[in-house]
């Protein structure tokens, strides 16, 4: 059994080395592309809704970044997953081993990323006049441990159903753009009308990115939306791994 372990934490770690050089093969600015897309992001929310339409916020910019650097982590590993089997085709059709490990690897290896870039955030809090609160220290590992079994768990539905329905790519594209503006990501939970909060709860990922943000902004942790984030974390996990059983026998014969 400790063997057993020994070898699927090596493997582990083997692929997500793997994933990491293959992202940044021949890209000069390596780390820099890991935190130019949300960068990118935030000045063009900026210019829309703080410049153009005039959005009454104070700090626009921080609360943006605050948010769109972890549903970087979310999107890139969830638009990836309809390909990272077929990608690793060769591995799965020469070697016995979990299949599971490789869109973990794919995720863990997006969560790497997105730890490097929190200290982006913290200059930017520094630009602003603020500062990490030692809350950090326990709320950080808590929120990266839900999103990544939301993220893992919907991840191996994409990656297992694409197998079998290609077109699960375009679908998952079109998703994850629909669940980012269903998110207060470019806007705060207090300007959804009552009428519509209810729905707001319902998305998975709208408990998790605002604890995310009012945890780097205010140092804070809501534990109503920290229960519902977990429950969430528990069903993706678990839907996840019951398609992912449903179809893993038949992996080989579909790629």
């Amino acid at each position: 059994m400790r063997r057993d372990l020994e070898n699927l934490r090596d493997l582990i770690i083997v692929l997500t080395a793997k994933e990491i050089k293959v992202r940044y093969k021949n890209n000069f600015l390596g780390y820099l592309w890991s935190i130019a897309n949300p960068l990118a992001f935030a000045f063009v929310f900026f210019i829309a809704f703080k410049v153009v339409m005039r959005i009454q916020m104070e700090d626009y910019s921080l609360f943006l970044i605050s948010g769109l650097f972890p549903w970087q982590w979310f999107a890139n590993s969830v638009n990836t997953s309809p390909s990272v089997f077929l990608g690793n085709a060769n591995i799965i059709k020469k070697v016995s081993f979990r299949r599971a490990i490789i869109p973990f690897a794919m995720v863990l290896q997006d969560m790497f990323h997105f730890i490097f870039s929190i200290p982006v955030i913290i200059a930017f809090l520094f630009i602003f006049g603020k500062s990490p609160s030692l809350s950090w220290l326990y709320g950080i590992p808590v929120l990266l441990c839900i999103q990544l079994l939301i993220t893992f768990g919907l991840s191996l539905v994409v990656s297992s159903i694409n197998l079998f329905f290609r077109d699960m790519e375009r679908l998952t594209a079109i998703f994850t753009t629909f669940l980012f503006y269903f998110t207060p990501i470019i806007y705060p939970e207090s300007m959804v009308p009552e009428k519509f909060a209810f729905f707001i709860k319902l998305n998975p990922l709208s408990p998790l990115m605002v604890s995310w943000r009012n945890l780097f902004l205010s140092g804070s942790l809501n534990p109503s939306y920290l229960g519902l984030a977990s429950i969430y974390a528990f069903m993706a996990m678990a839907f996840g791994y019951f398609v992912y059983k449903k179809l893993s026998w038949r992996f080989a014969e579909a790629i």
